[in-house]
């Protein structure tokens, strides 16, 4: 088989922050225009005649952003993975994604009846490249260093896939590849489930399980492979937690593969017998049980209202640690539980208030589209005290009070959130991001800012009118905040063979030398 290119999204958790982790609460998750992308091809051109006697597969996998190349050996009897070069370069997000693509691969095959042709794509081995866009990564160092503004055109100007750079563990010491070391400062896009997803899908489109929708699908398209994508989903799901040590919420991996949407999560229990692995249990007998276990994630699809723009800024005031602020946060709910049930019962009222305007606003552009990009583009040129100001008829002032009630919604998340972050003694929403979003809430067009996610010192966003984004990014940069680059795509995992930016992944993966 030829090639397979899969891609898959990065998200901003718009709203949800530490509510998403209990069920029933809701948040609401945008898939990014930031992908990761994995290429899987045969490690040999054809198969070797005494290979059928074989037990194992050779796996080479390579990140040439990180100058990385590791060599596994893939046992077909339990289709686990056993490393055969340093430990230091491999990645147990793409372990535990390899060898969940190829044990659900193989239970369903074999139930299928079509062995021979799984073990042949096996014999000639696995051959993978991963590549994420540089949105995933923060290069501001790197820009500041070369006296560059604080502009995306800066970040423009970097090659696709850029190298991540290597530091020197100490400073009088020349920088080798047996003393240095990845800096990876990430800029908060879920880059370890967008990477686990993308490796996942192209492994099982590759091996015949799956049929991946293409970048530009259509509806009966879709339909179709709403089963496919949930197969994805698990084994995608399953390699990530079982990687990053927890169950948790599955929100990253969910809009990884589906793309924006409201999101409700799993209930851990699907999980538990893959939590049996580290315990010894064959990888065959897990997948049995992930399999037949019933997957209650919601998952609604859920995007922007037409004319707004998704902004995210770099503040570059360091990033967060998010497992110890959520441990934080639990800490606190059980030590005061009325309070914290309380504070839960607001944000999650305030959050479905959100929800509900944003609605709205997509009808009123569904039914009444000239009304609505009048006012649209109109409200993008005034700061918000004066949007009601720009309707002249009942249907427009509707829409400009949907406006105001998705702002007004959104000021009470943040209000919560602050109280949350202050009692739990962690910088939800710290002061320094606070003045900077009341900031930015004050421009000209802009509907609303905040600190996605778990909050802390991550990159901000914000959501703007029309084309006030431009005005945002130029006030942004005079703020010492790096705007970025990335944009919504509500599209999720999809297959990239067609797509004019394999040209680019295989022009910059010939351009990296390992």
């Amino acid at each position: 088989m030829a090639q397979v290119v899969a891609s898959a999204p990065g998200k901003v958790l718009m709203t949800g922050g530490y509510l998403i982790l209990e069920r029933p609460n809701a948040g609401i998750v945008l898939s990014t225009t930031a992908r990761f992308y994995a290429i899987v091809k045969p490690f040999y051109e054809e198969v070797k005649q005494d290979s059928w006697a074989w037990a194992w597969t050779d796996v080479k996998v390579t990140s040439p952003q990180l100058s990385r190349e590791t060599m596994y050996k893939l046992s077909h009897k339990n289709s686990t993975l056993h490393c055969i070069s340093s430990r230091d370069s491999a990645n147990p997000f793409v372990e535990q994604a390899v060898q969940y693509a190829v044990a659900i691969a193989t239970t369903i095959i074999n139930d299928r009846g079509k062995k021979d042709e799984l073990q042949k794509l096996l014999l000639q081995g696995l051959d993978i490249t991963i590549l994420g866009c540089n949105d995933f990564y923060s290069y501001r160092n790197q820009i500041e260093a070369r006296g560059l503004p604080l502009r995306p055109e800066a970040l423009t100007s970097l090659p696709p896939f850029s190298s991540i750079t290597f530091n020197a563990e100490g400073s009088d010491r020349t920088v080798t590849r047996d003393n240095c070391k990845p800096e990876v400062a990430k800029t908060g896009l879920g880059s370890s489930a967008a990477m686990t997803t993308s490796v996942v899908a192209a492994l099982l489109h590759y091996l015949g399980v799956v049929r991946l929708p293409s970048s530009a699908k259509n509806p009966i398209e879709e339909k179709l492979l709403n089963s496919d994508l949930d197969l994805v989903h698990i084994a995608a799901q399953t390699g990530h937690c079982i990687a990053q040590g927890k169950v948790g919420s599955g929100f990253d991996v969910s809009a990884a593969v589906y793309g924006s949407q409201r999101y409700v999560r799993f209930s851990p229990g699907v999980l538990s017998s893959a939590q049996l692995a580290v315990k010894g249990k064959p990888l065959q007998e897990i997948i049995a049980g992930i399999l037949k276990e019933k997957w209650d994630h919601e998952k609604i699809k859920f995007s922007l209202p037409p004319l707004m723009t998704l902004l995210l800024g770099e503040p570059g005031t360091g990033g967060s640690s998010t497992p110890s602020m959520v441990g934080a946060v639990k800490r606190w709910q059980t030590s005061d539980p009325q309070k914290a049930l309380e504070t839960w019962k607001k944000l999650a009222e305030a959050n479905s208030a959100l929800e509900m305007q944003l609605k709205i606003l997509s009808k009123f552009a569904e039914e009444q589209w000239d009304m609505y990009r009048f006012i649209i583009r109109n409200c993008s040129e005034y700061t918000y005290d004066k949007w009601m100001q720009q309707a002249a008829n009942t249907y427009q002032e509707a829409i400009v009070k949907s406006l105001l009630g998705t702002r007004d919604a959104f000021l009470h998340i943040r209000y919560h959130m602050q109280q949350m972050g202050q009692t739990a003694g962690v910088p939800i929403e710290p002061e320094s991001q606070t003045r900077l979003l009341d900031a930015t809430m004050n421009m000209k067009g802009v509907l609303l800012a905040g600190v996605p996610g778990a909050g802390g010192f991550d990159a901000i966003f914000a959501i703007t009118l029309g084309e006030s984004g431009n005005n945002v990014a130029d006030a942004w940069s005079k703020l010492s905040v790096l705007p970025m680059l990335v944009r919504e795509d509500p599209q999720g995992v999809s297959l990239e063979s067609g797509d004019p930016r394999v040209k680019d992944i295989s022009s910059a993966i010939s351009s990296i030398h390992i």
